[in-house]
């Protein structure tokens, strides 16, 4: 089957768009084929981390397609039904953390950019009606992370305020939709005009610069929760933005994994610090019922194809 995936280079340089064997079905295991699948910021660090001397890779946490296979147990879904890929492998019920054993797809195990992808009959869940391909396809890595982040960690409630530093990528702008719809009032960041104007148009109460002193900017208003995936260039900041015993939830740090912060400000603001990473599958389906009650999709930037993957800088 045709597939972008990583082999002998560890870098981005490893990338490759070719042919790739198809992963052998088990009993318990369905085929999907692909019809879109998303890229994430994840996709573009695995390069990084799969060894050159490994087998080829292929990428890709989202996707969605129909069912083209299933296994000889399997009974939640068949052959034709319409299906996202849930990338959480190992993790059924909403935990405290997740299960021994738990992986995402697209490393250590094949992606979804490739035809077909084949994975645990409990990963194939039905397509929410209301998103189409390009949407579903895009839909359950991102929103899954916000979903936990924000109700499950955070347990933002309708009337409080959340802080949302960066809110300009997938996860981010999950974010301020789902605040949105629970009835809070929602504060992003961002470094680009451009970007602050599409918040405020997706919703967003105040759009600030990143750069510029945040106090200012929002006349003191602080935040209930902070969701932080940032990490070192902004986590500082966000504390500075906690209501006295606000909760800042951290789940990603794309600009720093270390962070040296006030420890006697933070105790002495009451502040709560927790961390987060993807979602359940339990959470997914929870997820799925609020996006579709509040009429939720995916903001998206562009398309493209799969053997255009070489030629675009993005990646």
């Amino acid at each position: 089957m045709k597939a972008i995936y990583h082999e002998g280079v560890q870098s981005l340089e490893g990338i490759q768009f070719g042919e790739v064997e198809q992963d052998k079905m088990g009993d318990d295991e369905v085929v999907v084929k692909i019809k879109t699948a998303g890229l994430n910021h994840r996709d573009l660090f695995i390069p990084n981390r799969h060894n050159e001397s490994d087998s080829p890779l292929v990428l890709g946490s989202d996707g969605a397609g129909v069912i083209d296979a299933v296994g000889t147990n399997v009974t939640n879904v068949k052959v034709g039904d319409e299906v996202i890929v849930n990338p959480a492998l190992g993790w059924e019920k909403n935990s405290a953390v997740p299960p021994e054993g738990f992986e995402i797809t697209g490393f250590p195990f094949n992606g979804t950019f490739a035809e077909y992808i084949t994975l645990p009959a409990e990963n194939a869940v039905l397509k929410p009606e209301h998103l189409n391909w390009e949407e579903a396809g895009v839909l359950a890595l991102s929103a899954m992370t916000a979903y936990r982040a924000m109700f499950t960690r955070g347990q933002l409630k309708a009337g409080q305020t959340e802080l949302v530093p960066g809110a300009t990528g997938g996860a981010g702008t999950f974010l301020m939709q789902f605040a949105k719809a629970k009835g809070a009032t929602v504060f992003v960041t961002s470094r680009s005009e451009e970007k602050r104007a599409e918040a405020l148009k997706l919703g967003a109460d105040k759009a600030i610069d990143s750069e510029i002193d945040w106090d200012e900017q929002l006349n003191g208003e602080k935040a209930d929760l902070v969701i932080e995936s940032v990490g070192a260039a902004t986590f500082n900041k966000s504390v500075d933005q906690l209501k006295r015993g606000g909760t800042l939830v951290a789940f990603g740090a794309s600009a720093g994994d270390t962070v040296d912060f006030n420890l006697r400000k933070f105790f002495y603001g009451q502040f709560n610090l927790l961390g987060s990473t993807m979602a359940s599958a339990e959470e997914l389906h929870d997820m799925i019922d609020f996006i579709e009650k509040h009429d939720i999709k995916p903001v998206m930037d562009k398309t493209f194809k799969m053997e255009e993957i070489k030629r675009r800088s993005t990646i």
